[in-house]
C-alpha cells in the first residue's frame, strides 16, 4: 500500500472547456439563463492517492441584463453588462476514493476542493450601436485615478468528478465558484451620482451610462435614477462559477522498483 500511494505522484495536465455564469447585482435570482464560453489549460501535481494540486489557467466570459430579470426594481434600473475574465486559479483537491492511474479497482473518484483565484475583468455596456467600457466611465461617481482595481482576486471552491479513460488519459469534470473580493465584476455596487458632476468629469456617455433608469407602469411614477438612491448592494461582492470538461494526460509513473531483485554480478 505504502509503494502504491508513493507511486501516484506525478504530474498531469491537459486542456479543458465549459461554460461560465455571473452572479451579482445585475443577477440576483442565480438566473443560468446566458452561460458564456469558457476555456483553458490546467495542470496538476498528484502528491498521492488521495491528495493534488492544480494550477489552471482560463478565460471565459460573463453577462447580465435587467431586462430578464423578475424583479420590478431591476427591470426599471434597466442596467446591464458584459465582461471577457481571464483566470488563475490555485486549487487544493480531496479524492473521497483512492485515484490510481490505470487501476482496474481505483479509476475514478469525485472529489472537492478549495483554493485562491486572480482574475482580470473588463465590465463594459452598449448604447445604440456602441459598447463602452464601463470602468473609465465612473459611472457611480468615482474621481478620475481613483477607480476601482480590474485585476482582483476571490476564493474559489467546487467540486468534480475524476475518472480514467486508460493509464495516459482521463475526464475531469469540475463545477467551480469564484467568490470574489470585488463587488464592481459588473460595474455596480452602491448609488447613484451627482449627474452634474458626473457631466463635467466624465461627459455625457457616463451619463447614460450611469442611470439608464425606465418608468415601469404600476411600479414606479418615473425613473429611479435619483443622486443617492440606491443603485447596487455594496453587502454582496459578486461571483462567477465555471462548469467545465477536461481532457488530462498523466505524466508520471505508477511502475515501482522491484526490491525483490538483486543486481546481478559480473
Amino acid at each position: 500500500m505504502f509503494l502504491q500511494i508513493w507511486a501516484q505522484k506525478g504530474w498531469e495536465g491537459g486542456p479543458w472547456a465549459g461554460a461560465s455564469w455571473y452572479f451579482g447585482d445585475l443577477n440576483t435570482s442565480y438566473n443560468l439563463g446566458t452561460p458564456g464560453a469558457s476555456a483553458g489549460i490546467l495542470a496538476r501535481y498528484n502528491f498521492n492517492e488521495r491528495l493534488c494540486m492544480k494550477f489552471s489557467v482560463g478565460v471565459g466570459k460573463v453577462e447580465a441584463d435587467d431586462a430578464r430579470s423578475k424583479n420590478v426594481f431591476e427591470r426599471a434600473r434597466n442596467l446591464s453588462f458584459e465582461s471577457s475574465i481571464v483566470d488563475f486559479t490555485t486549487q487544493f483537491e480531496f479524492n473521497f476514493l483512492p485515484y490510481i492511474h490505470g487501476s482496474r479497482e481505483n479509476y475514478f473518484t469525485p472529489y472537492i476542493f478549495l483554493g485562491l483565484t486572480g482574475f482580470h475583468f473588463n465590465p463594459k455596456a452598449r448604447l445604440g450601436d456602441e459598447i463602452y467600457e464601463l470602468r473609465p466611465l465612473g459611472t457611480e461617481g468615482q474621481f478620475k485615478g481613483e477607480e476601482y482595481y480590474n485585476i482582483h482576486g476571490g476564493l474559489a471552491f467546487g467540486m468534480g468528478m475524476k475518472l480514467d479513460l486508460s493509464y495516459e488519459w482521463s475526464l475531469n469534470f469540475e463545477l467551480g465558484v469564484r467568490q470574489l473580493f470585488t463587488d464592481y465584476l459588473d460595474d455596480v455596487s452602491t448609488v447613484y451620482p451627482d449627474k452634474s458632476d458626473l457631466l463635467k468629469t466624465r461627459g455625457e456617455i457616463a451619463v447614460a451610462l450611469s442611470d439608464r433608469s425606465i418608468s415601469i407602469p404600476g411600479a414606479n411614477d418615473g425613473p429611479i435614477g435619483e443622486e443617492g438612491r440606491q443603485r447596487g448592494n455594496s453587502s454582496n461582492n459578486d461571483a462567477y462559477a465555471i462548469a467545465n470538461i477536461a481532457l488530462v494526460y498523466y505524466f508520471g509513473d505508477l511502475r515501482c522498483p522491484d526490491y525483490g531483485k538483486r543486481k546481478r554480478k559480473n
